[in-house]
């Protein structure tokens, strides 16, 4: 399993220590991008994803949750990041090329759903996608309720990918804890994402160590 802590939760005053943290306790560096108009909230834009990238030493993971996908492909390449997700409600027709720039560009290219849309709706772009993200709440603000129901749409994701003959992973966000990682871990997820449960916690290390162990 592997383990994405979400910076969105970390503590910006020390947003330097945090991310060197991360980097000596995570997988990978989630990064969640929020426009304001593909979701109500807006997080941070290239001024912290430059600064980040300068000192991260484990891989950079975005998560666009934005209106034009597209338009951060590029520059998102030349901060040196790993793997890129989108929304599959924000690109529409475009997916297909999205996930292909994406790759071209060197990167892994994820695809997400928030809880509303069905799970089927990414079955055609199995052995398009590097990664599938399932959003266990609902886009946009931290510290939310996971839904129960994700386990299923998990489930069903990982049947279909089995089905071709593939093995992509399934990262899941939102609610993720030490207490539904071992679920998660067993309906077919295989990158966790966790922000409340990593930062809000004395010992965000050990909670990095239970999540990776589920």
């Amino acid at each position: 399993m592997l383990v994405a802590p979400s910076l969105l939760a970390a503590d910006f005053l020390h947003l330097a220590e945090d991310v060197e943290m991360l980097s000596a306790h995570a997988d990978l560096i989630h990064l969640d991008v929020m426009d304001g108009t593909f979701v109500p909230n807006i997080s941070f834009g290239f001024s912290v994803i430059d600064a980040v990238a300068k000192v991260a030493r484990k891989p950079l993971d975005a998560h666009l949750m934005v209106v034009h996908p597209e338009r951060w492909f590029k520059r998102l390449q030349q901060d040196g990041v790993s793997m890129v997700s989108f929304h599959l409600e924000a690109a529409g027709e475009q997916a297909s090329a999205c996930l292909r720039e994406i790759r071209e560009r060197g990167m892994q290219a994820g695809l997400a759903v928030n809880p509303d849309v069905p799970v089927e709706a990414l079955f055609p772009y199995v052995g398009q996608a590097d990664f599938f993200l399932v959003m266990s709440v609902f886009a946009g603000f931290g510290g939310q309720a996971f839904i129960p129901e994700s386990l299923g749409r998990v489930q069903a994701l990982r049947a279909e990918i089995a089905r071709r003959g593939l093995q992509t992973p399934i990262e899941v966000d939102g609610g993720v804890n030490a207490q539904n990682a071992p679920e998660l871990a067993r309906a077919g997820a295989g990158i966790l994402v966790a922000g409340s449960a990593v930062f809000a916690s004395p010992s965000p290390a050990a909670v990095i160590a239970a999540l990776r162990g589920a």
